[in-house]
């Protein structure tokens, strides 16, 4: 018996060894996954801009540098648990000072950004310039001159339509969201360019004159109809939205504005008709004339 006794007390202190060390074990555990999983000392609340095709390695470090994230690794951990593939989508993020990493992960892998994006609304039909100044008045960082550097030779070509934008969105990332869409919409139609005939330039520069030039659905197409023959006869497009057309020849070097796919379908689908000439009256009506002495009666008629 007192052997036994003996055990036990020889035990106690084994007992009470492995005990501590086994709670100071698990509280290195719990300190470590505090530690790496929550925010840094000293965090505060932050804007943080995600760029359209960054990297998750990228955008990690960023926020690590930024003392929003202690850990990078841990980052993209979460990101590729919350996100099939482990992509971030782009865009600005209000980050809450104290936000634990698992909590901006999922912020930025899911696209929760905190931030209401700035809805633009751009309508067919304006040139560079127009739609620079849409574009200062919405977005507070937006760069004028630089933009319009930037699509000096991209008119025509910029898609109107209502965007989404985030006011640290760069310079490139506004000109590729207008350029991508403008792409996309043409890759839907590209079967009706082949048809067609005519080249893309030869089209986005017609229906950027369309723009200017017809009030209607209704009347577009004729109008497309009408200067299309002028050109195939050798004449003068002769239309007011650019003066060189009354003295030179074929269409304008390149388009006028930026057109939308109700000019463009147009462009590429002209109406035939007996007319080849045309105007609008004070209300906006077109008449149309098959003569130039028919013209002529309703200039006297209509805009006099």
């Amino acid at each position: 018996m007192d052997s036994v006794n003996q055990q036990i007390e020889s035990e106690k202190p084994k007992t009470k060894n492995r005990l501590r060390n086994l709670f100071l074990v698990f509280g290195l555990i719990i300190f470590f996954i505090y530690w790496f999983l929550s925010a840094p000392f000293g965090s505060r609340d932050f804007v943080v801009h995600v760029r359209y095709g960054q990297s998750v390695s990228s955008v990690s470090l960023e926020l690590k540098s930024k003392n929003i994230i202690r850990d990078d690794f841990i980052f993209k951990v979460f990101v590729k648990l919350f996100k099939s593939g482990g992509g971030v989508v782009a865009g600005d993020y209000l980050i809450y000072k104290h936000s634990p990493v698992w909590i901006v992960a999922w912020q930025i892998a899911r696209g929760h950004h905190n931030i209401e994006p700035i809805k633009v609304t751009i309508r067919e039909g304006l040139n560079n310039e127009q739609l620079a100044n849409l574009l200062k008045e919405k977005l507070t960082s937006f760069d004028k001159d630089l933009f319009l550097e930037k699509i000096n030779d991209k008119q025509g070509y910029l898609f109107p339509d209502t965007y989404f934008f985030f006011t640290l969105d760069t310079t490139e990332e506004i000109i590729n969201k207008l350029s991508n869409n403008f792409e996309n919409k043409i890759k839907n139609i590209e079967s009706s360019i082949k048809k067609s005939g005519k080249s893309l330039s030869d089209i986005i520069t017609m229906a950027s004159i369309l723009e200017g030039e017809a009030e209607g659905k209704g009347d577009i197409e004729t109008i497309s109809g009408i200067l299309w023959k002028r050109i195939y006869l050798g004449m003068p497009l002769q239309v007011d939205v650019d003066k060189s057309t009354y003295t030179t020849k074929g269409l304008p070097l390149g388009p006028l504005n930026n057109p939308g796919l109700v000019s463009i379908d147009a462009s590429m689908n002209p109406q035939n008709s007996p007319y080849l000439y045309y105007l609008h009256d004070k209300n906006g009506k077109v008449h149309y004339a098959v003569t130039f002495e028919e013209h002529k009666r309703n200039i006297s008629k209509y805009l006099k």
